[in-house]
């Protein structure tokens, strides 16, 4: 027998957190506040035709984005590329980072974080990124 309650673990599909956004929403599947896994975030980032969903970083975990649906821009540091359905960039920890939808339909994202208490750091506190340029 598991030491794990498999139905803590499980989430159905009306049981994900969503978060409205002004360029979209994030789906919420697993974190530690939600209460399925004390390791990682797992969820789904939605953006609108020509929305983006501003800079920030991670400073306490790497993320995984792996596009699903559309075709991005993703932004990193100084950087910039296209991205499609099927590619994935691994962002490291304190990169400064957005994507910007430039496909004709919404854009889904699958996006993990290596910690189950991901934190995201806007603009206004570029000082938690490592690695940048303050502005």
């Amino acid at each position: 027998m598991s030491e794990y309650d498999f139905h803590q673990h499980l989430r159905t599909t009306v049981e994900h957190v969503i978060e409205p956004q002004p360029w979209g929403r994030l789906e919420w599947y697993v974190s530690a506040a939600i209460g399925n896994s004390t390791t990682m975030t797992v969820g789904k980032c939605v953006l609108d035709p020509d929305q983006a969903n501003g800079r920030h970083c991670h400073p306490n975990c790497d993320e995984i984005l792996t596009v699903l649906k559309g075709r991005i821009i993703q932004h990193w540091d100084d950087q910039s590329r296209v991205m499609v359905e099927g590619d994935v960039v691994s962002i490291p920890s304190g990169v400064r980072h957005s994507a910007h939808n430039i496909g004709a339909g919404q854009a889904e994202l699958a996006i993990s974080f290596s910690s189950a208490h991901r934190q995201t750091v806007g603009a206004e506190r570029w000082s938690r990124c490592r690695g940048v340029r303050r502005a």
